[in-house]
């Protein structure tokens, strides 16, 4: 298949037309006579989140599952309870009819259940055969490595993807590393094959390739795949069966013939939105654009566009949401604001003045950001939580002599009041950043970000996966900061914190803005439409009301 003849559609490509089956009709699970591995009543609590609450999932042989959810829904918790990584608190698993005990990693593999995670887990430096070979879960004390790659060459003839097995992994293309991933597992005669977000790093050709072969395999071979995904089209395309779940719990299973993107989409969000604004600082008349976006564009990671000429703007006391399901462009947008990609298209303004996110301009601007994963992105794991939180200003006159020499002392004054400000749970100044919980690098980054005055804030997902003290001290901050006088952009993938806190939002699909509405003006149907990628690009989200200074800018 070449680019020109890539089929971005959602009609199913293996069966007749699909009907809309609404999220009220769906089963809880499909029942089959094929079923190969089941899961029954699993829960599993993470302190005071309930990650998984009384789910079950049902996978027959000879198909596709896709799972279905938005960021924090238990899909990966999910998957790893069943690969043995965790044990859930309550439920159990049956593997062809008899019960299987979710022990550990090695003894899923060792009962025919692999799993390709998303992020590669090769060894750069080996070649394919001896990454294949380290896989298994019972390795002999003495490998005949000649022996073992003539054999595995000799299987790899059979397999749909062909690699040679004596280049070594740093040596293949991102894509080669994908089949090889999948290769390793179905040489380990692996009966149930789950797949984390398998195209995430795939160009949509390859990523047509591959699922296509796996979807094949299961046809012809009668294994079973459980894969998670985010994207609508796979899931229409190569997926027989798609379970939804949202914040832990199961929503319900559906065949794919019998539902639609719009249908999947209000299953993720639900069929009705609870709208709670938090109390805000209420300005009247037009805003001042703070933040501007014009046709901004932006690369992933394989040189393809992820955010496609948006425009938007943010006005003074404004919150801006972005929705969206997950791997629409949301992460490398942010990445550009945070100067941690560049753009490839279009230009940032900040108070009218073109923006370029360099240390120098972001003090300038006061432009400061809570990334998703902060303490991947924001952070050093390794330093103290004083050192981090000193990172915006290390070399600032309050902080260092003749901008050189840091005055330690100062520093932790300065600290200890954020601390304490911001209730970071800590042992003091001098612990790790890297040995604190999720919700305490959240609170300390916001810390930073927000210790001196800010005029702009991006946020992306600042409560995924902390617990509900947490969130309402983090949202708290944010509202806070937007009624002191800051334009905030919120990105996130979580409906209800998109309506709690925004003043108006957006919803992204493809990189592109397909939705504008406010909270309480909001409608479920187009925003599931606009999510599953239905409906029509907007030249811009500019309101003249929102943002007297647009036209200026």
């Amino acid at each position: 298949m070449n680019q020109s003849t890539y089929d971005t559609s959602l009609k199913p490509a293996h069966r007749a037309a699909n009907s809309k089956l609404s999220p009220s009709q769906a089963s809880t699970p499909i029942s089959t006579p094929e079923a190969v591995l089941e899961a029954w009543h699993i829960s599993k609590r993470f302190g005071e989140l309930q990650a998984l609450d009384d789910v079950s999932i049902r996978l027959r042989s000879g198909s596709v599952h896709a799972l279905l959810g938005e960021n924090g829904a238990g899909k990966s918790t999910l998957v790893k309870c069943i690969m043995g990584y965790y044990q859930p608190d309550s439920g159990q698993m049956t593997l062809a009819g008899k019960e299987h005990l979710m022990q550990n990693p090695r003894a899923a593999t060792r009962d025919g259940i692999g799993m390709v995670y998303q992020h590669f887990t090769l060894i750069d430096n080996m070649t394919v055969a001896e990454n294949i070979v380290v896989a298994r879960p019972d390795l002999p004390f003495a490998v005949d490595w000649t022996k073992e790659a003539t054999a595995i060459q000799a299987k790899m003839e059979h397999m749909p993807f062909q690699l040679d097995c004596q280049r070594k992994v740093s040596g293949l293309a991102t894509g080669e590393k994908q089949k090889l991933e999948i290769v390793k597992q179905l040489l380990l005669d692996t009966k149930v094959l789950i797949l984390d977000e398998p195209t995430s790093v795939l160009t949509p050709v390859e990523a047509d390739e591959v699922l296509g072969e796996i979807r094949k395999l299961a046809v012809e071979q009668g294994l079973s795949v459980l894969m998670i995904t985010h994207k609508f089209r796979e899931v229409m395309h190569y997926a027989d069966e798609v379970t939804v779940l949202r914040k832990g719990k199961l929503v319900g299973s559906v065949n794919v013939a019998d539902t639609c993107p719009e249908a999947l989409a209000e299953m993720m969000m639900g069929t009705r939105l609870e709208i709670r604004p938090q109390p805000r600082v209420e300005i009247t008349g037009a805003k001042p654009a703070k933040l501007s976006l014009h046709q901004v564009s932006v690369e992933n990671d394989q040189g393809l566009l992820a955010v496609n000429g948006i425009d938007l703007c943010v006005g003074e006391r404004e919150i801006l949401g972005i929705a969206g399901v997950s791997g629409n462009g949301q992460a490398e947008l942010v990445a550009a604001l945070s100067g941690q990609r560049s753009l490839a298209g279009g230009a940032i303004r900040v108070d009218g003045e073109q923006y370029v996110p360099t240390r120098k301009q972001i003090a300038k601007h006061r432009v400061y950001c809570l990334p998703e994963e902060p303490l991947r992105n924001a952070c050093v794991p390794e330093l103290s939580l004083a050192l981090n939180l000193s990172l915006r200003n290390y070399d600032s006159p309050e902080t260092a002599w003749f901008r050189k020499i840091m005055r330690f002392g100062v520093i932790r004054r300065r600290v200890k009041k954020l601390i304490e400000r911001f209730n970071i749970k800590t042992t003091g100044p001098n612990e790790p950043i890297g040995s604190l919980s999720g919700g305490n690098v959240q609170r300390a980054v916001l810390a930073r970000e927000l210790s001196e005055e800010v005029n702009v804030l991006v946020v992306a997902n600042p409560c995924f996966g902390l617990d509900f003290k947490a969130v309402r001290a983090i949202r708290n901050q944010i509202m806070e900061a937007r009624n002191k006088g800051a334009a905030v952009l919120l990105i996130s993938e979580d409906l209800d914190e998109i309506m709690e806190l925004s003043d108006r939002f957006l919803v992204i699909s493809k990189g592109k803005i397909l939705h504008e509405s406010r909270p309480l003006e909001a409608d479920i149907i187009e925003i599931g439409q606009a999510m599953a990628g239905q409906g029509q690009t907007m030249s811009s989200a500019k309101p003249t009301e929102e943002c007297a200074a647009w036209q200026s800018a």
